[in-house]
């Protein structure tokens, strides 16, 4: 029996596009077999398996100028850009609750990509309780030089984009025969060198991290061009920003971060008559 993947860049606060795609695929009463999200991919994931409608983009624009959200504040005070306390705990145990019940219900099988710093290497972890696991999300999340490495089960882990940004070779892999892929940057987005030399001390004890962080733009590249070659054969769909996404890395303007999460409604609407003939193409 074939399955369908749902695929699910990461890109830190441009990920909000993809809740606004997300929200599109909840209102259609859309549904994966599969799902394999990528840092903020996997954040915003969860949510759409739990249910969740409009929380995502509620929870950013209300908190976003929070220094305990995300801030160079919280990075000085705590190692952490992304506060751990109050966006893994707080938020979603007291502020704006997740709904960890409805999430393991859901049928969809949930795969978190994350970048072990011993071998460089991407692992797709897959969750059911995320109660339990809230913490391979937040590694997943956890971005170079502005994170502390967090420990899950006796390993060290890291971005998930840095081993792997658009895991659709990872979901094919996992059995996902048709995946419908969403990228949070725009056609002919400029990727340079991600590597700080400068910071790079950090992670000298893992050479093999580092050597995954230098090749980045390169392996990104051969991705999406995978995601196009993947689209003309009839296996992958694809929906991608429609035009530059105006939002920094420590977004503090709740309209900027509204009108990205409008461009991922309406980048999804616009698609689903197509995206409706890709799935039912089985």
């Amino acid at each position: 029996m074939k399955k369908t993947g749902l695929v699910l860049e990461g890109g830190g606060m441009r990920g909000i596009y993809t809740a606004g795609v997300l929200d599109v695929f909840l209102e259609e009463g859309l549904r994966f077999d599969g799902l394999i999200g990528v840092s903020a991919g996997a954040v915003h994931g969860s949510t759409f398996l739990a249910g969740q409608h409009g929380r995502s983009i509620r929870y950013f624009a209300k908190y976003c100028r929070d220094p305990r959200f995300m801030s160079v504040l919280s990075l000085v005070a705590t190692g952490n850009a992304v506060g751990r306390r109050f966006c893994y705990h707080d938020i979603p145990d007291r502020l704006d609750p997740f709904d960890f019940d409805a999430f393991g219900r859901s049928p969809t099988e949930f795969y978190v990509a994350v970048t072990n710093l011993e071998t460089g290497e991407a692992e797709y972890i897959k969750l059911k309780n995320l109660r339990e696991n809230v913490e391979v999300v937040r590694a997943s999340a956890s971005m170079p030089y502005v994170s502390r490495v967090v420990r899950v089960n006796g390993k060290k882990y890291l971005d998930g984009g840095v081993g792997d940004s658009v895991p659709l070779g990872a979901s094919e892999k996992l059995g996902f025969s048709k995946n419908v892929v969403v990228l949070t940057h725009e056609r002919d987005f400029p990727i340079g060198p991600l590597s700080i030399p400068a910071l790079n001390w950090r992670y000298r004890k893992y050479p093999r991290f580092l050597e995954a962080l230098n090749s980045m733009p390169e392996r990104y590249k051969k991705q999406l061009e995978a995601v196009e070659e993947a689209v003309r054969r009839g296996t992958a769909f694809c929906i991608r920003p429609g035009k530059k996404p105006l939002v920094r890395d420590l977004e503090r303007d709740p309209e900027r971060l509204r009108a990205l999460y409008r461009l991922g409604r309406e980048d999804a609407t616009a698609a689903l008559p197509e995206l409706r003939r890709f799935l039912g193409a089985f």
